[in-house]
């Protein structure tokens, strides 16, 4: 860690004190005018997280002037941590032409052909503006070429804001099912035909994904996957479950969509390639936007064709004021020549470092508790038994209060995690850096551990 840079003391939980009071005064201010005062639920924690005015590298500085270690990256979207030297200087070149343009420009090819020379199997690319919108799109189309109604996702797996894909996003124990998944609403509100168009599928339990695709592919359009989504318990998919599931898709003719917004940086090719997947579409985000907002859904020429708009109306309209915005593009461009093969392979060896040291430490001071993850990516679980899907991941009452303390307790030691306890590294890490935040998180297990331990 930098030596300019002083972790905030432990003086105990007095969160308030830990947040400070120029970000306590933001959120008053944001509480009259925000609903929640914040514009995003994700990043919130009690009593308020801090307000951020800048960052450099791995680090983000408070309107208090602290310093935190960034180990969120703005939620795994950071790669290149923050104000990127590449980034920041392909910006600047561009700024001045202009923000936004009701046509096209150049950009947008360069981007989409800097994904596609990378991920062969991505043919072709439209942008969007997020994430959410790159799944949604994603979903319009493999309806459009099939002809069916019906998806089929992974309990527990998160695939942005949309209907749809929300269903069973935080199913219980109280309502989750017994052997088969129910479809769980999520938003109230939604309307009650929505559960019985998605198809909720037991993450790593390969003959019950089968028995279950098998009963319903005549209605199934698509099956969507996160070979390693968060919600679920930051488990890879397993080898037998990818077999069943490309099986599935290429023995009834599903479309085989895979979530890649996370999970994109795993490889220098996409997660699809690291886990053999044939996508027959893939919905891309966060690090292709080199920090600025970004979606896109890409794949086989064939099936992009259902976005073709210029013999009249498509099949699937797909617009958006700020799609393909060109600073987006020019940033994403500039963040995805930077992240090559040795930079990829880099990072993901300080990720398996990372996990084997929190490991080895929560062995050695008989801690409950493991990291799941690959690459560069990570997320802490206090329980012992062995994590493979959502159901097995899913935290007491007792574990989730605890994670809470564990977050704040390295919020305290200057490390922003993001509230669940997961994280990413970024290149500017080093491997002391991932020493010291392995050491700073089992620390932060230990001290919860002996102030109330959990079940």
């Amino acid at each position: 860690m930098s030596l300019d840079t002083q972790p905030i003391s432990m003086t105990g939980p007095n969160r308030a004190e830990v947040v400070g009071p120029k970000s306590r005064d933001e959120f008053q201010r944001a509480l009259r005018i925000t609903p929640g005062g914040s514009m995003r639920a994700a990043p919130f924690f009690a009593p308020h997280p801090p307000y951020a005015v800048s960052g450099a590298g791995c680090w983000i500085t408070d309107v208090d002037g602290r310093k935190f270690f960034d180990c969120a990256n703005n939620f795994f979207s950071l790669v290149h941590g923050h104000a990127f030297p590449p980034v920041i200087e392909a910006l600047h070149r561009v700024l001045d032409d202009g923000t936004a343009f009701g046509l096209p420009t150049t950009s947008e090819s360069s981007l989409a052909e800097a994904i596609a020379a990378r991920s062969p199997k991505l043919e072709q690319v439209r942008f969007t503006s997020s994430g959410t919108e790159a799944v949604m799109y994603a979903i319009k189309a493999a309806r459009a070429i099939t002809g069916r109604p019906m998806i089929a996702k992974f309990e527990g797996a998160y695939h942005g804001a949309y209907d749809d894909v929300e269903v069973s996003l935080d199913s219980t124990p109280m309502n989750w099912g017994d052997s088969s998944p129910k479809s769980v609403l999520y938003a109230r509100g939604t309307p009650v035909s929505t559960a019985a168009e998605v198809l909720v599928l037991p993450y790593n339990e390969p003959e019950s994904c089968r028995e279950l695709i098998r009963a319903h592919h005549e209605r199934l359009a698509a099956i969507l996957v996160d070979p390693l989504a968060s919600r679920v318990g930051m488990v890879p998919i397993e080898a037998d479950v990818r077999e069943v599931i490309q099986d599935c898709c290429d023995r009834y003719g599903i479309l085989l969509v895979v979530d890649e917004v996370v999970s994109y940086r795993v490889g220098y090719h996409g997660a699809h390639a690291a886990f053999g997947f044939e996508p027959d579409l893939v919905a891309l985000g966060k690090i292709i936007g080199g920090g600025l907002p970004v979606g896109a859904v890409a794949g086989q020429a064939s099936h992009m064709a259902i976005f073709d708009h210029t013999k009249g109306k498509p099949a699937v309209s797909h617009g958006g004021t700020f799609s393909a915005n060109p600073l987006s593009m020019t940033a994403g461009l500039a963040a995805l020549q930077a992240y090559t093969k040795d930079a990829v392979a880099r990072l993901n060896r300080m990720g398996d470092a990372l996990r084997a040291e929190i490991t080895e430490q929560l062995k050695r001071r008989k801690l409950p508790g493991q990291v799941t993850g690959i690459s560069s990516i990570f997320r802490l679980h206090l329980k012992n038994e062995v994590i493979r899907n959502y159901r097995t991941s899913f935290p007491s009452p007792s574990q989730r209060a605890a994670l809470a303390q564990v977050h704040f307790a390295m919020l305290e030691r200057g490390f922003l995690m993001t509230p669940n306890c997961s994280g990413s590294l970024s290149a500017p890490m080093s491997e002391t850096d991932v020493h010291d935040l392995a050491a700073a998180l089992v620390d932060a297990i230990h001290e919860t551990w002996k102030q109330s331990p959990w079940e």
